[in-house]
């Protein structure tokens, strides 16, 4: 409300910077710069490393399209690589086929709260010279050995959309420790205008700025980020301890070294494909429980290159969503499980 009654309600107001600080600080990092929404983050991240037309990025082929999109829209070349089944993100081991003459820059993504492997990644990217960006765009507060993820990157990227941990409706975030490409992103994010000659333009530049209006709201979530963070875990508990030693399903698994951020529950069930799980979903939405599918692999889009990437055409027909949702209580995720255990049973009955 104080940045609706300032007047200051586009991308100029004390609460764009103070979002930006606050970020930095919850990623533990030394810069942020919000962006319009996620997609944008990386867009731009990748334009500040010059990447474009002739160059290569390594990303997994299980993510949302937004990824390899950022790379197209630079007229670069996104190649993608399969996934860890446990993990949901990019296997590390098999990064070093992937690299070329071509290639320029990897781009992991922490799939659905749960990071990737950044240790394994930043040796490998260290030794061929390639930049890491970070797709955390699902994994605010998630950490490795008790650090964020954000800051093991070059730079790494986060969407605040509307169903995200934390949320500004639509908005995106740069972190980074390097100060030249800080502030080569705040150049280029504001159509690439001088700093000292006003309206005045070198190079081609975006429209990418965060309002004051969502950078307020930002900052109200940064301080109930905790209590956010953790009824998502509380939420997975839950799940947990109602469908986890079910036959045939799996929830997210996460590894000793990580702390998962809950993005999305993920329920795997084994015997699913396409059509079994759309029967599924169907279900159980008539009695009143919403899912969603897992991400289609990139790979698979007729736009995007092809890919030999087993594990993520597998896992990407057997997952599911279950909600998540921060104010879910405990009668509501009885409900869920009953109600999923009961629609897998009749499913697979059925198929069998």
């Amino acid at each position: 409300m104080d940045a609706v009654q300032s007047g200051w309600i586009s991308s100029i107001g004390k609460y764009v910077t103070r979002f930006e600080d606050e970020f930095a600080s919850f990623c533990r990092v030394s810069y942020a710069v919000a962006t319009s929404n996620g997609t944008a983050a990386l867009h731009l991240s990748l334009k500040a490393y010059g990447i474009g037309e002739g160059d290569e990025v390594i990303m997994p082929d299980l993510s949302f399209i937004a990824t390899a999109n950022a790379v197209l829209m630079t007229g670069a070349k996104p190649v993608f690589c399969d996934i860890e089944a446990e993990t949901l993100c990019i296997n590390p081991e098999l990064i070093e086929e992937k690299i070329t003459s071509s290639t320029k820059a990897i781009i992991p993504v922490h799939l659905y709260g749960h990071p990737a492997n950044m240790q394994a990644i930043m040796k490998l990217a260290r030794a061929r010279n390639l930049y890491v960006i970070e797709d955390a765009a699902e994994a605010h507060g998630a950490e490795i050995h008790g650090q964020r993820v954000g800051g093991f990157g070059d730079c790494a990227t986060f969407s605040f959309y509307g169903n995200k941990n934390l949320t500004t409706g639509e908005g995106g975030m740069i972190t980074s420790n390097d100060t030249d490409f800080i502030e080569r992103c705040r150049m280029l994010r504001d159509h690439a205008m001088s700093s000292n000659k006003r309206y005045w333009h070198d190079e081609l530049g975006f429209n990418y700025r965060l309002t004051n209006l969502q950078a307020a709201l930002g900052c109200a979530q940064l301080e109930r980020a905790s209590e956010l963070l953790a009824a998502r875990r509380h939420n997975f508990e839950m799940y947990k301890a109602r469908l986890g030693g079910c036959q045939g399903l799996r929830l997210n698994r996460t590894m000793d070294w990580a702390l998962n951020s809950y993005w999305m529950v993920c329920l795997e069930v084994e015997g699913m494909d396409e059509v079994k799980r759309a029967t599924l979903m169907t279900r159980l939405i008539q009695v009143g429980v919403d899912t969603r599918p897992y991400f289609y692999p990139m790979s698979k889009m007729p736009y995007l290159p092809d890919a030999d990437t087993p594990i993520s055409h597998h896992i990407s027909q057997i997952g599911i969503n279950l909600p998540t949702y921060v104010g879910l209580e405990e009668a509501d995720i009885d409900y869920i499980s009953e109600q999923v255990l009961r629609v897998v049973g009749e499913v697979k009955n059925h198929n069998d």
